[in-house]
């Protein structure tokens, strides 16, 4: 009984654990938590449960769930059965969790957990080891982790943190382990990870890193490193000497192979496929005391393979295939032994002749680098055709051009939905096309899976939601209506548009609505669903219609670019940012759905921010419902602040 009492965790850490088991939604794996008078510090360890204390307090936390969307697309919303609800906050979790101040060791995998991770992280500041991966958090990796000094493993792997990859980690002089795997990190590859002589792992595989790769001889304990899937377009690295596992896999890696990787006698695993490496590799590589695996795959290598090569005992797999090599495999490659194995296919090589190209496919290359007058001629060539291809580029987008401005004023009603017994054209769009559009964007299905359901509103629920329709609630009026705010009963904010009065027939303005539904992409305002109501029981034609929307709280582009905000004025890479998601939400209304739509209101008070600085378009495709075709009124919408 006196041990037992020793071991007892106090009162206050018990709350907290039961108001983290509450937050993350009861999980089944916390149900020995619900136990009356449960001992957490005597709790047997399992693969999904681990609690450890030490002097009656909470030190190491261990959830693992099964939450985890494989194959899918997350842009900031709850997704069902797969994240937590909508009603989860990730502020509100970790503001629970800070008041754990022993803890040195948090695992929370798979939970289902989702929204940006806040800055209050920090406030674990006797954390050693934190691990959030496989959940739903998205924005920028949190700075005021570089103020947690006693850790010594960052794991943020499988989640989709976007933005620049953070370039503070010289502030981590203890760090051991530094993963951010299939994220959506962007930018250079951070200078800071060379000041960190403790690390051992970096991992930052499945990101969109760009730019040139320091040298990296300096890491001396690094062992493993891993890059694969970037966008790095620079000349491989000099790697440190003790480093054992190198993925650089996946990239657009040029030049040569260095001689000086023939020197790493701790290598055992060296992947550069799928780069546009040249040369030949180094013979001394094969032959390296360690070495297990050896991939060049799918490069652009080139040239003879040298005969006198020497293999490790422990080569167990070389992969030379899909290059331009020729000559015939060094003696130990070409060995029969089922002890290694080569692929070399899709080379000009004398072995597996079915599988190999014909000389004067790997001689092309090698002509082309051998003639230096020729490769000047043909770049000659490629300017002049550059020229008139970028010529015509212009005179065709001067014809869209006009032939879109002309086109659109004659458009009416009538070319929009055609009544039966008028003849269809391509730039309308008929019933039918209406009710079978054919997607052509992959990607658009993609982005469906994971935005919210769009469904049928009763207006009870609207009025409701807009504390029937108050005045206070209203956020603009224009020429397809007055748009208000609301709030569901879920606590999810949304705008309601509603749209002018006009005797609707029925049937046309379901299959209208129908194919606004389909319009999904992560920068468009997501159409949440729509609300019918004013319909006489034998009249077939209504004259109430209301759109609800996602509310995007930030703001509109032109009165962030205004200025006078201060505390919200854009900086260039995130203007450039909003630009480019624009630009991929009109491509898709273009080119998602045929016909495509072409009259969009792309102005900037129509380009609005949410809370991580996405942009989205409002008020696409609304020519559609009301059978407007929008000539540029310059509606004043100047209250709208979503």
């Amino acid at each position: 009984m006196l041990i037992a009492h020793t071991h007892q965790l106090q009162s206050s850490q018990t709350q907290v654990l039961l108001q983290l088991r509450k937050q993350l939604e009861y999980p089944p794996q916390l149900e020995i938590w619900n136990v009356h008078g449960v001992d957490f510090c005597s709790l047997p360890p399992s693969p999904t449960v681990n609690t450890t204390c030490e002097n009656n307090f909470i030190t190491e936390l261990k959830l693992a769930g099964n939450k985890v969307l494989k194959g899918g697309y997350f842009e900031g919303f709850a997704v069902p059965n797969k994240s937590l609800s909508q009603n989860f906050s990730m502020d509100s979790f970790v503001s629970t969790l800070a008041r754990l101040t022993s803890l040195k060791v948090v695992h929370l995998v798979s939970l289902g957990m989702w929204g940006p991770l806040p800055d209050k992280i920090h406030r674990l500041s006797s954390l050693e080891h934190l691990d959030f991966s496989s959940n739903f958090l998205y924005g920028s990796v949190p700075p005021r982790i570089s103020a947690m000094v006693r850790l010594q493993t960052l794991v943020l792997d499988d989640n989709f943190f976007n933005g620049t990859v953070p370039n503070w980690f010289d502030a981590l002089q203890n760090l051991t382990v530094l993963s951010l795997r299939n994220n959506r990190l962007g930018g250079e590859f951070p200078s800071s990870v060379n000041s960190v002589n403790t690390l051992s792992e970096v991992i930052l595989s499945g990101n969109e890193i760009d730019g040139k790769l320091p040298d990296l001889s300096r890491l001396r304990n690094l062992h493993v490193l891993n890059l694969s899937g970037n966008k790095l377009s620079s000349s491989l690295p000099a790697l440190p000497k003790g480093l054992v596992m190198a993925f650089l896999n996946k990239n657009s890696f040029s030049g040569q192979v260095p001689k000086e990787y023939s020197q790493l006698n701790h290598l055992q695993y060296l992947d550069v496929s799928y780069n546009t490496l040249t040369g030949v590799p180094p013979s001394g590589l094969f032959s390296l005391p360690n070495i297990s695996y050896l991939s060049f795959a799918s490069n652009m290598l080139s040239g003879l393979l040298p005969h006198d090569v020497d293999c490790s005992s422990k080569l167990g797999f070389v992969d030379l295939s899909n290059n331009r090599l020729r000559g015939s495999l060094p003696t130990c490659l070409n060995s029969k032994s089922g002890e290694l194995i080569v692929h070399s296919g899709g080379n000009c090589l004398s072995v597996n002749s079915q599988h190999q190209h014909a000389q004067s496919y790997c001689l092309e290359i090698h002509e082309a680098r051998k003639s230096g007058s020729g490769g000047k001629n043909a770049g000659v060539t490629v300017g002049v055709i550059g020229g008139g291809v970028v010529a015509l580029v212009v005179l065709a987008s001067a014809f869209l051009i006009l032939v879109k401005r002309y086109c659109s004023r004659g458009m009416s009603e009538q070319h929009l939905l055609h009544k039966p017994g008028l003849n269809n054209s391509d730039a309308g769009f008929s019933s039918e096309i209406l009710t079978s559009a054919r997607f052509i964007s992959e990607a658009a299905k993609i982005n469906a899976q994971s935005l919210p359901p769009c469904r049928s509103f009763s207006f009870e629920e609207l009025k409701v939601a807009s504390n029937n329709f108050n005045e206070t609630s209203l956020l603009g009026e224009g020429s397809y209506g007055k748009l208000y705010r609301g709030r569901l009963d879920n606590g999810m904010q949304i705008a309601i548009r509603c749209l002018p009065s006009k005797k609707y027939s029925i049937r046309n303005l379901r299959l209208r609505l129908d194919l606004l539904a389909k319009l999904r992409h992560p920068h468009l305002v997501c159409l949440l669903g729509h609300c019918i109501d004013g319909g006489v029981r034998h009249d077939p034609r209504i004259d109430k219609v209301f759109l609800i929307f996602e509310y995007v709280p930030d703001g509109n582009f032109q009165a962030l670019l205004s200025g006078n905000n201060p505390a919200k004025v854009l900086s260039w890479s995130k203007r450039l940012a909003a630009l480019i998601g624009v630009a991929r939400a009109v491509h898709f209304l273009h080119t998602g759905i045929i016909p495509g739509f072409f009259n969009n209101r792309l102005k900037t008070n129509n380009i609005l921010l949410n809370e991580h600085g996405m942009a989205k378009l409002s008020d696409y495709g609304l020519s559609v419902i009301s059978g407007k075709i929008d000539k540029d009124e310059g509606e004043a919408e100047g209250r709208r602040s979503r």
